[in-house]
């Protein structure tokens, strides 16, 4: 599984991210692409600490239980369920999104496995640098994927 610290698995994050156009059209889903990089932006807030939503109980209960969905080879399912912290449905701006998500995602990758060590998934619980890293590569290759990049 990739992984967003290494700087080649992230230089490609980047790339696709730039191939996106405020015109790409979702495979699956409700979000348009402006949305989709603010979920995603969002998802980092919470990867950073920025943000630190309430888990829910269901989490707590079955999360742990589950976590490895978040960092196994398996790609994610279409219309996954997502934490509601996460839910965008207001209208975005397509440049300043994608500039925001490029910007949280270096400085991620800048602030070193280390930062997250721990931080708490709001559904998952507790992850390790290594499936922070992997759990963020997968989250933005599901959502790349379904604007086709």
């Amino acid at each position: 599984m990739n992984n967003i610290f290494i700087d080649s698995h992230m230089e490609e994050i980047i790339c696709r991210i730039d191939n996106l156009t405020p015109n790409s059209e979702p495979r699956w889903g409700i979000m348009n692409v402006a949305q989709m990089l603010a979920h995603c932006s969002s998802f980092q807030d919470i990867a950073m600490g920025i943000y630190v939503p309430q888990r829910h109980w269901l989490g707590k209960l079955i999360g742990p239980l589950f976590k490895s969905i978040i960092y196994n080879d398996k790609p994610m399912k279409p219309n996954s369920p997502t934490v509601p912290a996460a839910r965008i449905t207001d209208e975005k701006e397509f440049e300043f999104e994608r500039g925001e998500l490029k910007r949280k995602l270096r400085a991620f990758q800048a602030n070193g496995p280390e930062k997250c060590a721990n931080r708490l998934h709001p559904f998952f619980g507790k992850l390790t640098p290594e499936q922070w890293g992997k759990g963020t590569y997968k989250h933005l290759d599901h959502h790349l994927k379904q604007f086709g990049v």
